[in-house]
């Protein structure tokens, strides 16, 4: 199956770039004109632009991984808050170039794609590929030979590489990709452009295999569809990748485990916890052990391993880190450290088998010190965070720990007004 290319448009318009306040989201996407499609969709509504197209919607109350745990959203009242938002906001003129790019699940309403995408464009995300996200096919945002494309076009130089690619949704789909993408010429031209792949979930394939075969860092963060696009983001999580995107210094402080698990200390260590510096690598836990044994699964040596998961019961997190142990995968590494093990639930046969106790016993198989209630994973108020970066574990006085990444991609802070992110009115 052949990978469908697009010719490269250059942008006619010429556009100011100082601040543009008081326009309504009709207005302010014409004055901008982000692309010929942005417009119709802006004038016309995305329905009615899509009234003739044969592509059915979906159901919007299927659930994937990363609608959970945050999932209880009402979907028919998207087209009002998508007609009325931003009405108030002051938007700056989009002008970081941006492209979308959709490796899992189709997004299940078009009311929701859209109001995510003005949101970027008012925060200061210049989206030139918006169409991607009406493509689909069976379950998925398009083909594996569309859905490959958003990547592999930008290998080939059909299309420039932009300085953000932002993920649409997770789900599942995106380990369909892998060998249809030439990662290390990705990944060189990622590097030379300075461009940040963000997403997390299902996206956690697309990550390790732009890790392990093209040497390139993405951003553990929040999606277009999954958060932007929901009526009421959440601010923290908008704030924080704002914070990620622009701080070449970024810094995160955890003091307790919960988020992993309320029976487990933050730092998990046979010895006094000393600090650590190595790249940190991994996502989700489920598409992790699924590459296991595969090319596109980092061998970083002295690595800190990522981990987090939703919706998994504490056996079947077990099953998948033996997944990960049986095969080599923590030698060589220096540390794990554990985000947010969400909606685990309890074991049916014995409530004392919980997640500490299975991360106690990867403690004591892999002898390597484990931190846990990293704030990130399927869950709100999350801190995005480069994975492929230079990390270093700093233990504290108080029992918790700093993570300090160094050597990623930033954007310049004052192309964005974060705020755009998560207005509402």
């Amino acid at each position: 199956m052949g990978i469908e290319t697009q010719s490269c448009k250059d942008d006619k318009n010429s556009h100011s770039t100082e601040t543009t306040s008081g326009l309504n989201r009709r207005q302010f996407l014409h004055r901008i004109g982000v692309s010929a499609g942005t417009a119709v969709l802006a004038s016309q509504g995305i329905s009615q632009a899509l009234a003739a197209s044969p592509i059915d919607s979906g159901n919007s109350s299927q659930l994937t991984k990363d609608d959970l745990p945050t999932a209880l959203i009402n979907e028919s009242s998207l087209s009002q808050t998508s007609q009325a938002s931003l009405t108030q906001t002051s938007c700056i003129t989009p002008t970081i170039e941006t492209r979308l790019f959709a490796s899992s699940n189709v997004g299940g309403s078009d009311e929701r794609n859209q109001l995510a995408l003005d949101r970027v464009a008012c925060a200061g995300f210049k989206v030139e590929n918006p169409a991607i996200t009406n493509r689909q096919y069976l379950r998925f945002a398009g083909t594996d030979s569309q859905r490959a494309s958003d990547l592999q076009n930008i290998a080939t130089g059909a299309i420039a590489a932009p300085k953000l690619l932002l993920g649409v949704r997770g789900g599942y789909g995106a380990m369909r990709l892998l060998p249809m993408v030439d990662w290390a010429t990705l990944g060189r031209i990622m590097k030379e452009r300075g461009t940040i792949l963000a997403g997390f979930s299902d996206v956690t394939a697309i990550q390790c295999a732009l890790l392990a075969k093209g040497d390139m860092s993405s951003l553990a963060a929040p999606m277009l569809y999954s958060e932007f696009g929901k009526t009421k983001p959440d601010e923290v999580s908008c704030r924080q990748f704002v914070e990620a995107i622009t701080n070449p210094n970024l810094a995160i402080n955890i003091s307790e485990a919960t988020l992993t698990s309320p029976n487990l200390p933050s730092i998990l260590t046979s010895t006094e916890p000393k600090n650590i510096t190595g790249t940190i690598w991994g996502g989700n836990l489920s598409v992790v052990s699924a590459l296991a044994g595969s090319e596109y699964l980092p061998r970083i040596d002295g690595g800190i391993v990522f981990l987090e998961d939703v919706g998994e019961q504490a056996y079947r997190i077990e099953r998948m880190l033996y997944d990960l142990y049986l095969a080599g995968v923590f030698k060589g590494q220096q540390a794990i450290v554990f985000g947010a093990l969400s909606g685990a639930g309890e074991d049916s046969y014995d409530k004392r088998y919980d997640v500490a106790t299975v991360i106690r016993q990867l403690h004591e198989l892999t002898g390597l010190p484990i931190y846990s209630g990293m704030r990130f994973g399927h869950i709100g108020r999350k801190y995005s965070f480069p994975l492929g970066a230079t990390c270093q574990l700093t233990p504290n006085t108080d029992g918790g720990y700093q993570l300090a990444f160094t050597d990623y991609p930033t954007i310049n802070a004052d192309a964005i007004q974060a705020e755009g992110l998560w207005q509402t009115d």
